[in-house]
């Protein structure tokens, strides 16, 4: 059933490996890359929280979330296919909006399909394959360009726009996974059909802005003390990883190359082995999520968090001093570490500080914790980029270093309870 989470996933490492070398190629600055980048933020702050809400809410033949799977998957496949053949800048800045809304029309009520066909003493390793799920696809994802120069397809291979081939073809795979692993699951796994009391719930329920907008203050109004806390940590690692993510093909362009020429072969070899990179961490990830597991029930989510976040911001750091490939080897394995713990020990600490009655309207809040810090980046980063970074990607490589060892120290303010989460009170 999560197969079609590695669509979804594989969608999204194709983004974060391809997005700012595509944007290059099609001449855009270095400086405004983030503000290009805005759509994931926006879509995710606007969109997750609107289709949770009406997938719960919603009763048709085809079920409560299938509607929202095919949905996103259909406009997801179409943009992932157009996007490499984009002839201008505002063309793929265009279309990244909706691949991204589209991508998060799909992924909120994936996460609760996992919920309702699963019984609770299932729920742990379904939620667990997911995230499996997610360290294969984003690994196959920043490594298909490479996998494509090894079947003989040439780096240098370049349309009218620069965009090389290689690029597109892995662009045409996602197109092509995004929808199929959807269809597959839902064919393979159907929703369970909604019994009469649960219909009458939802039939019984007007959903009106008014309502939800009093929903969500109260529970601003009411937030837990550990959630608050935990709203510091994730505002620096967050903006962080965003940052982490537009610059690093350009910081190892500088390093490893020699170049900051985007429509050079020594700037496509950069996005080679950035990919590559990228695959190993998330690699490490995939391995480091299941690791973590007997590591977090002895010594708590909070310690191991905040370890994690050292060894990725250590790793960061590092990353301007690498010369070599075999330099990026030990920073891929500190960032994927730091990658695996971001995507679970937060959760992990979340868990017992909200009371079950108002975990959708949490879970939707704590969804900005993450889409807000990388909104702050996409504005903040083109103000700053050359007065205070000099104009120099590896510059942000140290901004995010520096800002994931202040996510590290936050993270030992959360309080925690002696169970592994953190206490309610």
């Amino acid at each position: 059933m999560n197969l079609g989470f590695f669509g979804l996933q594989f969608s999204f490492g194709l983004q974060q490996a391809n997005m700012s070398p595509i944007y290059s190629f099609l001449g855009a600055d270095e400086a405004s890359m983030p503000l290009l980048w805005l759509a994931g933020p926006v879509t995710g702050l606007l969109v997750q929280p609107l289709v949770g809400v009406l997938s719960d809410r919603t009763h048709s033949r085809l079920g409560r979330r299938t509607p929202y799977f095919l949905i996103g998957a259909a406009l997801c496949s179409i943009c992932l296919f157009a996007m490499p053949y984009s002839p201008a800048l505002w063309v793929a800045a265009s279309l990244l909006w909706i691949l991204d809304a589209a991508n998060n029309v799909a992924m909120e009520p994936y996460r609760a399909y996992v919920s309702d066909r699963l019984d609770p003493a299932q729920q742990g390793a379904g939620f667990l394959m997911q995230s499996a799920f997610t360290g294969l696809a984003q690994t196959l994802a920043y490594l298909s360009p490479t996998l494509l120069v090894q079947a003989g397809v040439s780096a240098d291979l370049i349309d009218a726009n620069g965009i090389p081939e290689i690029t597109r073809i892995a662009f045409l795979i996602g197109a092509v996974l995004s929808i199929t692993t959807i269809l597959y699951s839902v064919l393979r796994v159907p929703e369970l059909p909604l019994d009469a009391e649960e219909r009458e719930r939802i039939a019984g329920v007007a959903l009106t802005a008014g309502s939800a907008l009093r929903d969500f203050v109260a529970a601003l109004r009411d937030m837990p003390r550990p959630m608050r806390q935990l709203a510091v940590a994730m505002l620096f690692q967050w903006f962080a990883m965003f940052a982490y993510w537009q610059y690093i093909a350009f910081a190892l362009a500088r390093s490893l190359f020699a170049t900051a020429d985007a429509g050079s072969a020594a700037f496509r070899q950069a996005v080679l082995v950035t990919g590559q990179a990228g695959a190993l961490y998330n690699f490490v990830a995939f391995i480091a999520a299941f690791a973590m597991m007997p590591i977090v029930r002895r010594a708590g989510a909070r310690s191991v968090h905040a370890g994690a976040m050292l060894l990725s911001g250590l790793a960061m750091l590092s990353l301007c001093l690498v010369s070599s490939r075999i330099g990026l080897i030990p920073a891929m394995i500190g960032i994927g570490i730091g990658w695996a713990s971001l995507m679970g020990n937060p959760y992990v600490m979340l868990a017992s500080a909200i009371p079950p009655a108002r975990t959708g309207v949490y879970m939707g809040i704590f969804n900005m914790f993450i889409v807000v810090p990388m909104m702050i980046e996409t504005l903040v980063m083109p103000i700053i980029y050359r007065p205070l970074l000099g104009g120099d990607p590896r510059n942000v490589l140290l901004l995010s270093g520096a800002m994931m060892l202040i996510a590290a120290a936050a993270t030992l303010r959360v309080k925690e309870g002696r169970t592994g989460t953190v206490s309610a009170s």
